[in-house]
């Protein structure tokens, strides 16, 4: 397990400065992500109550939401209370030296706040202002509150999750908003990418529905091609069979998938199965697909007669996909992960020594790293107010008296 502090590391983003004043997720998700790449990211919080997600819990470490520790590392935290003119002034400052404006909130509250593109364009011509809101800035469905569960359920994809004839199901975690906060980092890094070549910034949109209808891909194809809605089928792939995950005789479960003829195969002969290789109900993928419960069947039947290490031992012995299905604490333990640097460990101001998830980006020129951790409520305030706008103590002190900050 790495340990992880401030680096003199420099990412691909480094230079690059982003105003955050997104709360909960897709947002936060997306300039975590930018700031992983180098970004100096300054987070704008409510005083006295910040992001929605730093009360999300338990669990808390030390009073500190672990759901706020997943998500808001490597940014500098400023409390600014935007409903006083004064505030507003500071940030139209920091507006100047920045390239990156974020925010997630419903449409029609960046006008009302004046920090919609329109406003923080006039001051600095060159930002990239990125936008994420549930339905988009225009449609039916403009005006909703968009939460991950509402979104999963619009898009189609609670329909094709979970067992037969059981109820829809949720994706585990928030799918939706990890969807838009990829969404979000994907443009606003391909407009800076314009902004270099044109000197021009622009506005970018993400609609989380949009963005989880993208991701139906060949699921949406079904529908498109047969008029009906494919049905759930827990774990197994709508158009591979055998593809899905068996439990072993040890009670454990693996996943094993089989997506072409050789490797039928070669699974057949692993498990021992021969007989089915060439039997007219399986011979293909397309009837395997069709004869799907009867060959799942037979498959679940051979996986008992051996534990879970033994049969992945013998299906990597011949080249076959598979792999254990791990709990998340199994996950953490796993020694790929940890050789790969996928587990951090940083000092927090006041959770002490916590754990992070590591940075899956690899460049081999700008790596990306883990600088800072996620920080508490306001807690840089007088260094960003006296670094960017050069303001005195006593200045701080009364901006903190009169609320402002």
């Amino acid at each position: 397990m790495k340990l992880v502090g401030r680096s003199v590391d420099m990412g691909e983003l480094n230079g690059v400065r982003v105003l955050d004043l997104s709360r909960a997720l897709a947002g936060p998700f997306c300039s975590m992500m930018l700031g992983d790449m180098g970004a100096d990211v300054i987070k704008v919080e409510r005083p006295g109550l910040g992001d929605d997600s730093r009360a999300w819990g338990p669990p808390f470490i030390r009073g500190e939401s672990a759901y706020f520790l997943s998500l808001n590392r490597n940014k500098r935290s400023i409390t600014l209370n935007l409903k006083k003119p004064e505030a507003l002034e500071i940030l139209y400052e920091l507006v100047q030296s920045s390239d990156v404006f974020l925010e997630n909130f419903r449409p029609g509250v960046t006008e009302r706040l004046n920090i919609d593109y329109k406003t923080v364009k006039e001051i600095n011509s060159e930002i990239v202002y990125c936008s994420i809101s549930g339905f988009g800035s225009e449609g039916l469905y403009r005006d909703r509150a968009g939460l991950d569960i509402i979104i999963q359920g619009m898009a189609g994809l609670m329909s094709v999750t979970g067992e037969e004839e059981r109820p829809p199901v949720k994706v585990g975690v928030a799918i939706a908003d990890l969807i838009g906060g990829f969404y979000a980092t994907i443009m606003t890094t391909t407009a800076l990418l314009h902004r270099a070549r044109t000197g021009k910034g622009q506005q970018v949109e993400v609609s989380l529905l949009e963005g989880t209808v993208s991701i139906m891909t060949h699921m949406a194809h079904i529908a498109f091609a047969t008029g009906e809605t494919p049905k759930k089928l827990g774990t197994a792939h709508a158009q591979v069979a055998p593809y899905q995950s068996f439990m072993a005789g040890d009670g454990k479960y693996l996943s094993v998938g089989v997506p072409n003829e050789r490797l039928w195969a070669a699974f057949c002969e692993a498990t021992g199965l021969m007989e089915l290789l060439n039997h007219p109900s399986f011979n293909v993928n397309a009837k395997r697909v069709q004869n799907r419960a009867e060959l799942i069947k037979i498959i679940q039947e051979k996986m008992l007669t051996k534990s879970q290490e033994e049969w992945i031992e013998i299906f990597d012995r011949v080249g076959l996909p598979t792999g254990p299905v791990y709990d998340l604490v199994e996950v953490y333990k796993d020694p790929h992960i940890i050789h790969r640097g996928m587990i951090m460990e940083m000092e927090h101001h006041k959770a002490g020594r916590i754990k992070q998830i590591g940075v899956p980006m690899r460049f081999s020129e700008t790596p990306c790293s883990i600088r800072i951790p996620p920080p508490t409520l306001g807690q840089h305030n007088e260094e960003i107010l006296r670094e960017l706008l050069d303001l005195s103590r006593e200045k701080i002190e009364a901006l903190r008296e009169g609320g402002i900050i």
